[in-house]
């Protein structure tokens, strides 16, 4: 099949264009060419999803049987790209994120669950990620005149992820120690390999599926101190883990989700983050690999890219400095001495 992708060099958007390859289709990305690489046997167009110009010279004269956009974020954006493929392509796949979902995580998020109240002409700072994610979904499914498949992903890992996540765990375990590990190591996670979703997603838009999938691991598929354990093991590691009271770490300044990624603190903000229904998407064939399996291929990957060049993230890198990770040890032994 003749597929696009817009984006297709980063993390997800290169997972999907490497699952699609592999399949056999014709695949064409559309980006500006400036945050990676596009993969051999692929057609690259250079070009501004912003510029309208640019999604016009995308347009002119090509047709696809479906698109998968990994790279909106603003409504209007969004909107004017699902409006310069209307009538070019027969499914449009949008890669959404569960936090567009109305209230969550400080909510529930059930499967019948809408989007949170944002215009599909909304601008970049007419609200947070999950906000705009929502204006995104609506601008796809107003602009668009065809096929609408919304993909909702959790919390993804795998290779090449350059959210900093999983990788900065993996490098602070390899170094050994004492390590800092927040909160209960027995609270359930819920994680979701970036491979799987590139699957679940190109069999969806393969059938020409138009509907909304909330896609994820399901519930519990491990817990934090698992998690890490299984970091320990991949990486070889002598790592101590030394589990820290969440409140203790609140007091001490210790940032949520960023310092130490992954952990969301004794909020009721995040209440739910690690409860999102799958049974829809699991109904419709969506499979999860051990996350075990996930750990040890990040690892397999993310040893031969120098430590020095590793993305930890870029508008809020992930990881705990060394001196502020070594106080809060002390402070802590200190405390239960």
């Amino acid at each position: 099949m003749r597929v696009l992708v817009i984006g297709g060099t980063r993390f997800l958007g290169r997972t999907i264009v490497e699952e699609a390859l592999a399949r056999g289709h014709q695949v064409t990305t559309f980006n500006r060419g400036q945050s990676g690489a596009d993969l051999p046997d692929v057609a690259a167009i250079r070009g501004d999803r912003e510029v309208t110009a640019d999604l016009e010279r995308l347009a002119d004269g090509r047709t696809w049987d479906f698109v998968v956009d990994t790279s909106g974020y603003v409504p209007r954006v969004v909107g004017e790209s699902a409006r310069a493929l209307s009538g070019r392509v027969g499914t449009y796949a949008f890669i959404s994120s569960v936090s567009a979902i109305d209230g969550f995580p400080g909510k529930p998020a059930a499967e019948s669950s809408g989007v949170w109240d944002c215009a599909p002409d909304a601008g970049p700072d007419d609200g947070d990620y999950g906000v705009l994610k929502g204006g995104c979904e609506r601008a796809v499914e107003q602009g668009f005149d065809g096929n609408v498949l919304i993909v909702q992903p959790g919390l993804i890992l795998g290779p090449y992820e350059n959210l900093g996540r999983l990788p900065w765990w993996l490098t602070r375990i390899s170094h050994g120690g004492q390590v800092l590990a927040p909160g209960d190591p027995g609270i359930p996670m819920q994680l979701v390999d970036a491979r799987d979703i590139a699957v679940f997603t190109l069999d969806q838009a393969e059938l020409g599926t138009s509907d909304r999938f909330a896609v994820t691991g399901p519930a519990g598929n491990t817990t934090y101190g698992e998690w890490l354990e299984l970091c320990k093991e991949a990486t070889g590691s002598d790592a101590e883990f030394v589990w820290v009271d969440d409140r203790f770490l609140v007091d001490q300044g210790v940032g949520t989700f960023v310092e130490l990624p992954l952990w969301g603190g004794p909020s009721d903000e995040v209440a739910n983050f690690w409860s999102v229904p799958t049974a829809k998407a699991e109904a419709a064939g969506l499979r999860v690999r051990p996350v075990a399996e996930t750990v040890r291929d990040t690892w397999a990957w993310l040893r031969d890219v120098p430590e020095a060049e590793r993305s930890y993230g870029t508008k809020a890198p992930h990881g705990i400095a060394p001196e502020k990770e070594a106080a809060v040890l002390a402070a802590w032994a200190a405390r239960s001495a």
